[in-house]
């Protein structure tokens, strides 16, 4: 029998912390009667997050027990991580344990050590964060999850189940791993290197860069270099480089590519435009630049994206008219009862 220890911490979320416990307890494997055994574990007996509050029965020490150790998305992924936390999980990594987290809770394993020298990644919203606050990590933004041998990380909400699927296969193989997709209703096909759909305009809220950056975006049609983009910032394409790769996580025409990409997505989901005329407008220069280098960052083709995120403008304006009701609640909330 496998055991997993979900660790809760202060502001975690309740998704995350749910499908670790959903997946593997529900896990059924051919001759064993429980092939996993999860249970919760904390700081403390009582863990808050935003919304609710767990009570939880055992304390770090129970991490020793442990087989694989999941660490769920915090809310804040800046928040502190205690001298204590940190501690069990440099000790489970020396004895060996797996240790992996779902979304934000990557942060918790970078804030601990564990994953320095490594390929990891997280939400993309929180993407450039990690690879900001922790250079040491090999941060990529694009993909579902990472398996890097003992040290998995995923990125957010459903990647989760992709994650715990694929440790379910690597534990006892494809049979229990289809079966237990099967029970959770989810496709079992999504592997780690499928694409996050991202945002990728909102990779970076950089203040040093912003006025490039929205340069950049305005000027998306012509044909910009690196020698032209550091031209515009009055610097060598070396510092251009070294402050691209500080601040976003990415090189200066990674980033150029990836905010041509997000402004073909906004095309693809907002025009009925040709994939031509997507392309030029989005400054890949023709159809076919645009399809390798759309499948290449988003993980599917232009058409598939239309197919799957095209708003009619009918829908949009009615959308729009959508009255917002607010509750009771958060209107005491709001004025401070």
């Amino acid at each position: 029998m496998h055991t997993v220890a979900v660790l809760l911490l202060p502001g975690f979320v309740g998704f995350d912390m749910s499908i670790p416990c959903e997946i593997f307890s529900r896990a059924r494997v051919a001759g064993l009667d429980r092939p996993y055994r999860v249970f919760l574990c904390g700081e403390t007996r009582r863990v808050r997050n935003d919304l609710f509050s767990a009570e939880i029965d055992r304390n770090l020490d129970a991490l020793e027990e442990a087989d694989t150790i999941i660490v769920p998305g915090l809310a804040d992924p800046l928040s502190p991580v205690s001298c204590r936390v940190i501690a069990a999980l440099r000790d489970a990594a020396s004895r060996g344990t797996r240790i992996a987290s779902i979304c934000t809770g990557a942060f918790v394993l970078a804030a601990a050590g564990l994953l320095d020298g490594r390929r990891a990644t997280t939400h993309w919203l929180a993407a450039a964060e990690l690879a900001r606050r922790y250079p040491g990590v090999n941060v990529d933004p694009t993909v579902l999850f990472v398996d890097d041998g003992k040290i998995l990380t995923s990125a957010g909400a459903a990647a989760g189940i992709d994650l715990c699927l694929h440790m379910i296969r690597r534990d006892y193989g494809a049979a229990p791993a289809v079966d237990a997709a099967r029970l959770a209703v989810v496709p079992l096909a999504r592997d780690g290197g499928q694409a996050q759909f991202i945002r990728h305009d909102m990779l970076t809220s950089s203040a040093s860069l912003q006025s490039l950056l929205e340069w950049i975006r305005h000027n998306l049609k012509k044909p910009l270099t690196i020698d032209a983009i550091a031209h515009r910032a009055r610097t060598s394409t070396r510092t251009l480089s070294r402050r691209f790769l500080a601040e976003t996580g990415m090189s200066p025409l990674q980033w150029l590519l990836a905010a041509r990409v997000r402004r073909a997505q906004e095309f693809l989901e907002t025009t009925a435009w040709s994939i031509e005329q997507v392309a030029f407008e989005a400054g890949f220069g023709s159809a076919t630049a645009l399809r390798e280098n759309f499948r290449r960052v988003a993980g599917t083709s232009p058409a598939q994206y239309r197919k799957t995120f095209y708003m009619p403008p009918s829908w949009s304006q009615a959308a729009d008219s959508v009255p917002i009701v607010r509750s009771r609640r958060t209107d005491d909330r709001a004025a401070g009862n």
